[in-house]
């Protein structure tokens, strides 16, 4: 049976212009199905970091095509962009941003409060729900500012989902995390992955991250130079 393709650019490319005009993606054309648990690498100053950030609509100066759930993205209005973002994309950063006088509970909340679909009482239960998938149910009620730095993570994973985003985006979502709470978080984003047809999209410098994932897409000078394709 053939996957549902979720996301897909079209020859991006994009320009920075400082200190001189220099070419930081070239014709960069790739699909990412839904469901899959996508890694992207590369040495510093590849690309790979302004991908993600274009990919996530938050950058719009670039030449090529965006699509996502075949919804053409490219061109579309600063609003249409922000309203794309809260529904259907969960960002998780190399530093988690909660806010640390807030519960874990409240910052879980917070992008569905946003969004302002569901009632307070419904974006309560369901931030509870994602906590205990990431087993910090038991956390809830504490202050941000009083967990571990792998807590913290996991609480920025669960408010990530808690929109039930058809893609989560990770900019090095590994790289302030031991070796023990990035096998926490790799197990956690192949379950997303598995168990509820969520695609994962994330930048990485942990080659071992990257090798477990479904696929890995190396990237060097603003190209895709190697496209390991094992998911099926």
């Amino acid at each position: 049976m053939k996957k549902e393709v979720i996301l897909a650019t079209k020859g991006l490319s994009k320009y920075f212009l400082e200190p001189v005009k220099f070419k930081v993606l070239d014709d960069v054309s790739f699909e990412v199905m839904k469901g899959e648990f996508l890694t992207i690498v590369g040495k510093s100053g590849s690309g790979k970091s302004t991908l993600l950030y274009c990919l996530s609509t938050m950058d719009t100066d670039y030449e090529g095509e965006l699509l996502i759930s075949n919804q053409r993205i490219t061109g579309q209005k600063a609003d249409t962009l922000a309203s794309i973002r809260n529904e259907k994309i969960g960002f998780v950063f190399q530093f988690h941003y909660l806010l640390p006088e807030f519960s874990c509970l409240k910052n879980v909340m917070i992008p569905a409060l946003k969004l302002g679909e569901h009632s307070y009482e419904e974006i309560e239960e369901k931030a509870y729900e994602k906590l205990n998938i990431l087993g910090l149910a038991d956390q809830a009620l504490k202050d941000a500012s009083k967990l571990s730095g792998g807590q913290q993570q996991r609480v920025a994973i669960a408010r990530a989902l808690i929109n039930e985003p058809d893609i989560i985006m990770g900019d090095e979502p590994t790289g302030n995390l031991d070796s023990k709470n990035t096998a926490i978080v790799f197990d956690i984003f192949q379950q997303i992955a598995q168990d509820y047809g969520q695609t994962i999209i994330a930048v990485t410098h942990d080659n071992d991250f990257a090798k477990a994932s479904h696929r890995t897409i190396e990237m060097a000078d603003g190209k895709i130079i190697s496209h390991q394709k094992i998911f099926e």
